[in-house]
Parts: C-alpha cells; sequence; structure tokens
C-alpha cells in the first residue's frame, strides 16, 4: 500500500497491493496505522455501497454540515471519479481533480472535508462503488453543484450521461457559498 499527494492539497490516491493468482486475489483495503501515516483519518462511522448501471453520473454532491470526508472505491466496474475543491481558504477553491478507479487497478481514493464529489460509470458493466465517511449523513447538510457547469469545465468522458432528476437541478457553481473548513495539507 502506498499513498500519493494529488495536485490538489488533502487528496490522497492510495494504491493497493493486490496479490494475485490462480485461486484469485487478495487485498487488504483498509490499515488504520498506514492511513494514519497517509495523513487519512483512521477512524470512520459509516460506510455505504452503491451499483451503477453503465453511463450513470452521480454528483457533484458535498456535506458541510457536519462537515464530511470519503475514502471512494470500487470493487466492481470502473469509474471516472471527480473531485471540486469548495474550500473558501483554499488556493485552489474551484479546481478540480479527476481520476478513473476501478475493480482492477487498486485504487482507493481520499477526498477531505470540502469537496464536491460525484462520478460517472465507465464500460459496459455496472459499478459497485464503496465509500467510508468521517461523519454521519446528514440529508439537511447537503448540497451540490451541477455536474455539467460550464465554470467548472469539466472533462466528463460521456456527453449525454443518465443523471437523477435531484441532480439535474443542483446548483450553479457560482452561486455556491464556499465551505469553510481549514485547508489540510
Amino acid at each position: 500500500m502506498k499513498a500519493i499527494s494529488l495536485e490538489i492539497p488533502g487528496l490522497v490516491l492510495i494504491e493497493l497491493e493486490i496479490r494475485r493468482d490462480g485461486r484469485g486475489f487478495f487485498v487488504e483495503r483498509y490499515h488504520a496505522g498506514k492511513f494514519e501515516e497517509f495523513g487519512v483519518p483512521a477512524r470512520f462511522v459509516q460506510e455505504n455501497h452503491s451499483r451503477s448501471r453503465p453511463g450513470v453520473l452521480r454528483g457533484l454532491h458535498i456535506q458541510h454540515t457536519p462537515p464530511q470526508g470519503k475514502l471512494v472505491g470500487v470493487i466492481k466496474g470502473r469509474i471516472w471519479d471527480v473531485v471540486v475543491d469548495l474550500r473558501g481558504d483554499s488556493p485552489t477553491f474551484g479546481q478540480h481533480s479527476a481520476i478513473e478507479l476501478s475493480e482492477t487497478n487498486g485504487r482507493l481514493l481520499w477526498i477531505p472535508a470540502g469537496f464536491a464529489h460525484g462520478f460517472l460509470v465507465l464500460g459496459d458493466e455496472p459499478a459497485d462503488v464503496v465509500y467510508s465517511v468521517d461523519a454521519f449523513y446528514n440529508p439537511e447538510g447537503e448540497g451540490g453543484i451541477a455536474w455539467n457547469d460550464p465554470d467548472l469545465a469539466i472533462p466528463w468522458p460521456i456527453k449525454n450521461p443518465i443523471i437523477s432528476k435531484r441532480d439535474k437541478w443542483l446548483s450553479r457553481f457560482a452561486a455556491f457559498r464556499p465551505v469553510q473548513i481549514p485547508v489540510q495539507t
């Protein structure tokens, strides 16, 4: 297991070591001591699992009250995972980062509190996404930004994804109030 700090401070890509043989594979997906070394909280309070069809785009969502960080991974399929920095004091406010996560590439993405998050299912198979969070879900404390906001100019690999009714009505980036969370480097 190794950690790579990404261009936007606070984002950490964790590359897992997948041991494969004729029987299948083994992978260590979580290790509290190593995660603490990587700057990823070792204490998660909730784990979520979603399955989405090919071409589905979920997001861009953020939970600001209480602020919530996420550790995202894929156990089946492939996704294009996107985050947008909404931390008001961040020098990278409004910038995005995107990376492919899949069942085969052995990657997890740590997304600290203060980021909007979304993903698009790639390929012809459904994707199972598992994410652990460091604060409980609060429906009154969530928000989001439109996935196709021209101010963000995110280069999604599919032009006409499948979007939920809720996500079609998310706000524009220009209308979003920054989240006041200290930037951790």
